[in-house]
């Protein structure tokens, strides 16, 4: 008999993605033998791994207390849910860009199934560990409940996690144990050809390599950058005035990676010349230097080139020239050694215009083109040392006091010029960018800023919690006539949130702007919509009654739906359509993969227009797709009306048929 299957939490597809049972799954298929009866057997594992495993008692590594628990922390899936606030963000309905309130763990547990494998660049500048206190609520039984009561959301809100002071004897450890479980979870986001780039300073630089190794492998890292923010200097440091911080750069695949350059800037391009294939300049000699450049170490490399009249550049099968007159080059250098070119006759006669003849005090000379890398500009390698005059982190501050009408922090915001160049390394003009210290939203400016340039699609994703800001601090003092403009309770999201906000209205003031995405849409972290049971030993029928409705009081239909796209691992901003069958609303979700329908009052006499107007429309948005069409439970006027309902889907089609 055709039935309706329960998505209650025992579901694991009402949690997130559940990390621990991923592995396994991915472990017993590249080692089915180490298996028995479905546990894994380490010594049988051992043995298939050979030499690859290290037993030694004393290992090279970062250990610190805590570590073991930190790492089950990042195991552990989220109950947790993200809630829609369309009245507090732009452009709702066509914006791909999220801007998510709330813990950032558990908002990266969330994110797995829909994101996971899909994001290119990520950038965070986290918390740099100064002794001041962390308030990332990193609690293994219930870490909703503990950011809940954090951020004042339930009783006992406003506390502390941690006080993390020199004299407390976990400096450190208090850090390392609020990043590690954090990068677990990011890099799982991340596609094989993505990279994340993390702002630090000195006082944690030499762990978060560490650290960094361990979590995405030492082979994958890509470089430690000095990146001067303060070229005068703060004269307030030790010994030596402090002009830079630290940006680590690591992939998750190198060997996969894509890293790209930078644009020269406009007042660069008087370096570069112009031909009938574009612009270039002066490269390296078509001579091949270093101790590999001989004609014994490399045989094929040594031939004549001929130049002609006109400069042309020439090989031959034979090595004879078209014309006596045509100039004959071998690879000799000024000492008379003979060498060899670092491009053989094939590519020398494809690739001509890839080559400049110039005139020496010893003669001709020939050398390579460098052509642009990047659309129709001239491009240029990052080099390891990060400075710009614009990266000065006073710009920053100055940018945000613009935008804002006044000083927002006194501690600067990192300069946009300097997110944006990350991104234009890091990230192709369709990537997704992730953010999950989003502070100020310099991040999200920035992207939309330079889609806004050149006409690109990128998509951010920015996540921040929502901390109340204190008065005291000097680094987290906010002006009064900022509160007194934004008219909310002060928190660095609702900071972040009212930047988007003003650069976006910015953006779409600018005339030369192109047309890109300047919205966003806002989540706000919460528990799950989908009531848990909680059983009364003593009052077992109070406790049936109170757990009748599935779905917690006074959550909307809109919240639900977007549960659902997070637990189904759909995009937070796929389309959802409505339209009302039978006189309740349907809602059809990513072109007819997900219908839902949490209306009431389903009776015999509706059961039947309801379901075959699911089917007729379901057909109509994609026929060949596999749909799961989901109710309320409660919203079933018997199992009679819930019996039917499976029955008619299921003549039609439609087998994955669940409730709430």
């Amino acid at each position: 008999m055709p039935d309706i299957k329960k998505l209650d939490l025992n579901d694991p597809d009402t949690k997130s993605a559940d990390i621990v049972a991923g592995n396994i799954e991915a472990l017993k298929a590249l080692f089915p033998d180490a298996f028995t009866e479905g546990k894994i057997d380490f010594e049988v594992l051992k043995g298939l791994l050979g030499a690859a495993v290290d037993e030694r008692d004393e290992k090279y590594g970062l250990n610190w207390h805590g570590k073991r628990r930190a790492r089950q922390i990042a195991l552990t899936p989220s109950t947790g849910t993200l809630l829609p606030c369309p009245e507090e963000s732009v452009d709702w309905d066509t914006t791909q860009n999220l801007m998510i309130e709330g813990d950032n763990l558990e908002v990266l547990k969330l994110l797995q199934k829909s994101y996971a494998g899909k994001v290119k660049l990520i950038y965070i500048d986290p918390p740099y560990n100064t002794g001041k206190d962390f308030v990332y609520p990193d609690d293994f039984q219930d870490g909703i409940r503990n950011y809940l009561s954090l951020t004042g959301q339930v009783d006992g809100g406003g506390r502390k996690i941690s006080s993390n002071t020199e004299a407390s004897g976990r400096f450190h450890t208090d850090w390392l144990n609020m990043m590690y479980p954090r990068l677990k979870l990011a890099k799982s986001l991340l596609l094989n050809e993505g990279l994340i780039f993390i702002s630090i300073d000195s006082g944690e630089a030499a762990n978060l390599r560490i650290l960094m190794d361990e979590v995405f492998g030492a082979e994958n890292f890509i470089g430690l950058l000095p990146t001067i923010m303060n070229l005068k200097g703060n004269n307030d440091a030790f010994a030596f005035s402090d002009t830079h911080e630290f940006t680590v750069v690591y992939a998750k695949s190198k060997k996969d990676c894509e890293v790209f350059e930078l644009p020269v800037p406009e007042d660069g391009l008087d370096d570069w010349l112009e031909d009938d294939w574009g612009l270039y300049k002066k490269a390296d000699t078509l001579r091949r230097t270093g101790q590999d450049a001989s004609r014994e170490r490399r045989p094929k490399g040594w031939f004549p080139v001929f130049i002609d009249s006109e400069n042309n550049v020439y090989t031959t099968e034979d090595d004879t020239p078209r014309r006596n007159s045509d100039t004959v080059l071998w690879p000799i250098n000024d000492a008379g050694d003979e060498l060899s070119w670092t491009w053989s006759k094939a590519k020398i006669n494809d690739e001509p215009h890839n080559l400049m003849v110039v005139d020496g005090r010893g003669g001709k000379n020939i050398y390579k083109k460098q052509r642009p890398g990047l659309g129709d500009l001239p491009t240029s390698k990052p080099k390891s040392i990060v400075y710009k005059p614009e990266y000065s982190s006073s710009n920053g501050t100055a940018e945000l006091s613009k935008l804002m009408g006044s000083n927002v922090f006194d501690s600067p915001p990192k300069p946009r010029s300097l997110i944006r160049d990350f991104i234009l390394i890091g990230s192709g003009p369709e990537a997704i960018i992730l953010d999950f210290f989003a502070g100020t939203g310099t991040t999200g400016h920035a992207v939309m800023g330079q889609n806004a340039r050149d006409g690109g699609s990128r998509r951010f994703i920015l996540v921040q919690i929502p901390q109340q800001l204190d008065p005291t601090d000097k680094d987290q003092r906010v002006t009064a006539e900022f509160c007194k403009a934004i008219k909310k309770p002060m928190t660095i999201a609702e900071i972040t949130k009212e930047r988007l906000r003003r650069a976006s209205m910015a953006i779409r003031s600018d005339t030369t702007s192109k047309k890109s995405d300047i919205g966003f849409r806002v989540f706000r972290l919460a528990t799950s919509n989908i009531r848990a049971w909680e059983p009364d030993a003593a009052d077992l029928e109070n406790s049936l009654l109170k757990n009748a409705e599935h779905l917690v009081q006074g959550r909307k239909e809109q919240d639900v739906l977007y549960e659902l796209l997070l637990k189904l691992g759909l995009d937070l901003c796929v389309p959802i359509e409505t339209k009302t069958i039978a006189g309740k609303s349907v809602h059809s979700i990513g072109g007819g993969a997900l219908i839902v329908c949490l209306a009431d009052g389903l009776t015999k006499d509706v059961i039947e227009p309801l379901a075959s107007g699911i089917v007729t429309w379901r057909a109509a948005l994609a026929p060949a797709v596999d749909t799961r069409v989901v109710f309320k439970d409660s919203g079933f006027a018997d199992d009679i009306a819930k019996t039917n309902m499976a029955a008619i889907l299921n003549q039609n089609g439609i087998t994955d048929v669940r409730s709430l």
